[in-house]
């Protein structure tokens, strides 16, 4: 019996997933703003088979909370084995080109947030010599586009620091799985135009809960962006800025 924690669990990705792990009768805490919904989807998970559900609150972007979450997760549900990491933004770019201080918001909520808990929870499997750290990037990291710059910055950085993470924990029995979807139909993409690329949260979700239990490196999802995105890599600096992507 697993002992998981999600942060940013009200989610739709992190919900679906967390699902996953409670049909098979693991012990979950949920970190998150909104009581009242992590809440509800406490009780689902409870009814899906969950062994255990708890719920703490947690803002992100207020740092000195971080720590103590940890530790109110870690007594709660009487441990850690993994955590995945989830939340995060959409930043509108046009007005992020507008505004350093909206700039800075995307930045910090998007990667300096993901960063700060990394590191704690790195210590802490360091320590125990074990566990699995799941975070969420994207595919948008791979490149740097015009149309989505700020946000693909953050999730570069993520994806940075979480391979870097992975060699330096690989010694001590901790996985590090960084999770790159694409185009994902999520509340926080309802305004986006949808096409044929576009997965939903559950078929992530199922990529991701495999990919942790079998401590994967870095996941692509739905499998194609891998050479979707080795294609958009490659192109030289010339042609992919005639692209307009």
């Amino acid at each position: 019996m697993r002992k998981i924690l999600f942060v940013g669990a009200t989610s739709a990705i992190a919900e679906a997933t967390a699902r996953l792990f409670a049909e098979d009768g693991d012990r979950l805490c949920l970190a998150g703003r909104k009581m009242a919904r992590l809440q509800a989807i406490a009780e689902d998970l409870r009814v899906r088979g969950a062994a255990q559900v708890e719920t703490v609150a947690l803002d992100v972007n207020d740092f000195s909370l971080h720590e103590s979450v940890l530790e109110d997760a870690v007594n709660a549900i009487g441990g850690l084995d993994m955590v995945l990491i989830a939340h995060g933004s959409l930043p509108d770019q046009k007005a992020c080109q507008a505004s350093a201080d909206a700039t800075l918001e995307a930045i910090t909520t998007n990667a300096v947030s993901v960063v700060m808990l990394l590191t704690l929870i790195a210590n802490r499997f360091e320590r125990q010599r074990a566990g699995t750290i799941a975070v969420i990037s994207s595919v948008a990291g791979d490149r740097g586009r015009q149309s989505n710059y700020i946000y693909g910055t953050a999730k570069s950085a993520v994806s940075t620091f979480a391979q870097g993470l992975r060699n330096r924990l690989a010694s001590s029995g901790v996985k590090v799985v960084t999770i790159k979807p694409g185009f994902v139909d999520t509340p926080m993409t309802a305004k986006v135009p949808k096409g044929v690329l576009w997965a939903t949260p559950a078929s992530v979700a199922k990529r991701i809960h495999r990919a942790m239990v079998k401590g994967e490196d870095v996941v692509y999802t739905p499998w194609f962006w891998r050479w979707i995105m080795a294609v958009i890599k490659s192109l030289p600096e010339p042609i992919f800025k005639r692209t307009r992507l």
